[in-house]
């Protein structure tokens, strides 16, 4: 019944998680504009929440071993909260930056945290669900600033009515603090209970342990899952941050629509994770991220179609492109992160899937603002092409893991 408990408060942390991984994005086209700021600005602004998740992924495993997974998720939430509801207050681009600095080190130990006790204690078909709850909220986010954009309201409007659902989620993660905190003592218990019963094998709370770099980066495939990750965060990070920009100046959509058709690409992220969660009952870890990879190009290919020269409305293909490419991004993390313990064992398992997380995060901060400035130089119609190599080099990466780990 705890673990129930636990599972419901996880996917609802997940929601929270998404909400302002897509808000800037949606946001921005209308956004810079009012700061005063060229538009590949954005890209600083992702780099200062992704050095934040970087460092705080990092420390996750020394975090949850010394806090545990309950008092890292409330705080973290509080501070992405604290966050949302100073940028919509930030009078200016140096605050909205300063404001990025607890909301990226708030998102990235609570991902790492709660990902790991997912690949531990629960089923495939759960990592995807979880995922499916943080497409929830990323859905929800553009289509709650879209909805203020569309009434003539500021951005600001829509960074803080998230900001306050944010709140209203830590105080009740606070609340229910004592349910981690039995769960740890049940943990506990059967950890006892195994040892007594003469299971050498089991090692209670080995799920905490924190070796060095170096030790983990010996390990088979750990290179080519941290490239993995690297190469899968470009894709996603930057689709969400500048594929309005891209439909707005490459494809002349007015900023509204953008953020509502780019919340398709969320959508397609949240659909794809409800049906992962069934299909990894037939199918293993590394045909579902194959299928996805294979999902992306079909997108991507629909994004370079010469729509004027077939005589084809772009409203009739943007948005099912974009929905497309969520749709092939939803399983390829979960089941990178459900593997974890698999491949690399129990004994490092949040060690190496917060490292996982820090290169994703490293991904996200330094390949959308490489495409900002590319597009400022060029023109935002390299965006499918950007998108399309991110996506070669994951696959090169996911089949040398699977060569090097024997999956």
């Amino acid at each position: 019944m705890i673990q129930l408990a636990l599972l419901f408060l996880i996917y609802l942390s997940f929601i929270s998680l998404g909400l302002p991984d897509s808000l800037l994005g949606s946001a921005w086209p209308s956004m810079y504009r009012q700061l005063g700021v060229p538009p590949h600005f954005a890209g600083y602004i992702s780099v200062v929440i992704c050095s934040g998740t970087v460092v705080s992924s990092v420390l996750s495993a020394r975090l949850v071993g010394r806090l545990g997974t309950g008092v890292v998720t409330v705080a973290s939430v509080s501070m992405t909260a604290a966050a949302l509801l100073g940028f919509s207050y930030a009078p200016a681009f140096i605050v909205i930056c300063l404001c990025a600095i607890p909301l990226g080190l708030g998102g990235g130990s609570v991902d790492a945290a709660l990902n790991n006790y997912v690949a531990l204690h629960y089923k495939a078909k759960h990592m995807s669900w979880l995922h499916c709850f943080w497409g929830i909220g990323a859905s929800t986010g553009p289509l709650i600033m879209a909805s203020y954009l569309t009434r003539g309201e500021s951005w600001t409007a829509g960074s803080r009515s998230i900001g306050l659902l944010q709140l209203c989620l830590a105080v009740l993660l606070f609340v229910t603090l004592p349910l981690w905190r039995k769960s740890a003592s049940q943990s506990g218990k059967e950890a006892q209970d195994r040892a007594t019963a003469g299971n050498a094998a089991y090692t209670p709370r080995i799920e905490h342990l924190s070796p060095k770099l170096g030790e983990l980066l010996r390990i088979a495939g750990v290179k080519q899952v941290l490239a993995a990750f690297f190469c899968y965060s470009a894709i996603e990070v930057t689709t969400g941050l500048w594929g309005s920009s891209y439909l707005a100046f490459a494809r002349q959509t007015p900023p509204e629509t953008a953020a509502q058709w780019i919340a398709l690409y969320y959508m397609g992220i949240t659909a794809g994770r409800f049906v992962s969660g069934f299909l990894t009952m037939k199918l293993n870890n590394q045909r579902m991220i194959r299928v996805g990879q294979i999902i992306i190009a079909v997108g991507v290919v629909l994004l370079l179609l010469p729509l004027e020269r077939l005589g084809i409305t772009e409203r009739f293909v943007m948005p099912p492109a974009f929905f497309i490419i969520g749709l092939g991004c939803a399983p390829i993390f979960p089941s990178l992160l459900h593997e974890t313990p698999e491949n690399f064992g129990r004994r490092y398992s949040q060690a190496i899937i917060g490292l996982q997380m820090a290169c994703g995060y490293i991904g996200a901060m330094v390949m959308p603002p490489i495409f900002g400035r590319i597009a400022s130089s060029i023109q935002f119609g390299v965006f499918p092409f950007f998108i399309g190599g991110a996506l070669a080099a994951l696959f090169i990466m996911t089949e040398a893991l699977n060569r090097k780990t024997g999956g």
